[in-house]
């Protein structure tokens, strides 16, 4: 007998089942990827937003008063990590080097000798004090941004101030949103008296007013930036966990949290692997927002002189000290941009956020 023969295109119609059902179906979380970078404002937002972070988390490497290396008399030197003394130098003093000092500016330009120097060679601690310009100078060759009321320079002063506002914002949500998802979790899922109970506490917590206990804190301990994190996040959780209260409410009467109580599952394994991961739509849409506000009240509260020390870089500190300096304008102009352009960027984020996981949009 002859073999049976297959026609062609009936392979190739084959070949493409076969291929069209190897080819996985996109993930909930891919679609909602996709159309977060479909948003291009959204998208390119993310982007500029995550290299203000990396400039600002490594602006020692980018603005620094003391050189990354240098090599002198033959002998190499990393100044960054290590400053060493003048009089290792050949000077007479036995201190810290001034690398802005004219001995050493001097000593730099014999042959031989180098060193390589950060992109804006001052730090936002130090003061230039061989400046003959009177703070607050205007822009110059020396100083890109001017100088502010203490002399420090002012593009060191707003990269370093917005590593402080931005990562104190970044742990502010963080630790406001554990808090509100735990909350809500436990109001949405058990409901009954607990959620009762809860209730009332919320209400009652909410109506203390913050703002007279940020000045009462103040007044008795040091100010600090662990200091303003705990107190804050003391009120920051309770607008989350509404909205987390809610998904869990809704989401605790569908089939596959009935289906996983009849299997035998405990509260806890049930949260953790079917309630909360289909909750958690409002609690990525609202990061972006949680951190604009964590910036806004870390500012107003340097602004007001409840926050942070004075000698460490704030943005609020820069923008008290341009109210004070009105004809000092390159103080409190790009302070005022910044922010601004941060909370636009944060903005755009959250808005292409909360498309991308609006499963009506295609």
């Amino acid at each position: 007998m002859s073999p049976v023969q297959i026609p062609t295109a009936a392979l190739v119609d084959r070949s493409a089942e076969s291929a069209a059902a190897a080819v996985a179906p996109p993930s909930p979380n891919q679609r909602a990827w996709a159309r977060f970078r479909r948003n291009r404002l959204g998208y390119v937002s993310l982007w500029l937003f995550a290299a203000l972070l990396l400039a600002a988390t490594f602006a020692e490497l980018l603005s620094n008063d003391r050189p990354i290396v240098a090599r002198i008399s033959g002998q190499w030197y990393a100044p960054m990590f290590s400053n060493p003394n003048e009089n290792d130098l050949g000077g007479d003093f036995g201190t810290p080097t001034d690398w802005k000092d004219p001995f050493i500016t001097e000593l730099l330009g014999q042959p031989g000798n180098w060193a390589l120097t950060t992109f804006n060679a001052h730090s936002a601690t130090s003061t230039d004090y061989f400046d003959q310009a009177l703070p607050p100078a205007p822009p110059s060759a020396r100083n890109w941004i001017g100088t502010e009321g203490n002399g420090r320079d002012m593009l060191a002063r707003l990269l370093y101030g917005f590593r402080i506002s931005i990562w104190f914002a970044i742990a502010l949500t963080v630790t406001g949103t554990l808090i509100g998802i735990l909350a809500g979790a436990l109001q949405g899922y058990f409901g009954g008296r607990v959620d009762l109970v809860l209730q009332r506490f919320i209400e009652i917590w909410g109506s203390v007013p913050e703002l007279y206990l940020l000045i009462i804190f103040a007044s008795i301990f040091e100010p600090s930036l662990l200091l303003l994190l705990i107190l804050l996040s003391l009120w920051g959780w309770m607008g989350l966990s509404d909205y987390v209260r809610a998904e869990f409410l809704r989401n605790r009467g569908l089939e596959f949290v009935k289906a996983a109580r009849a299997l035998g599952l405990g509260s806890g394994q049930i949260i953790w692997r079917h309630v909360l991961p289909n909750s958690m739509t409002p609690v990525i849409t609202f990061l972006p927002f949680r951190m604009s506000a964590a910036i806004l009240a870390l500012t107003s509260l340097d602004f007001l002189g409840l926050g942070v020390p004075s000698s460490i870089p704030s943005l609020g500190e820069l923008l008290k000290q341009g109210k004070s300096q009105l004809d000092a304008w390159w103080i409190i102009v790009p302070t005022f941009a910044l922010l601004v352009l941060t909370m636009l960027l944060l903005t755009f984020i959250g808005d292409a956020l909360r498309d991308a996981f609006d499963t009506r949009k295609s």
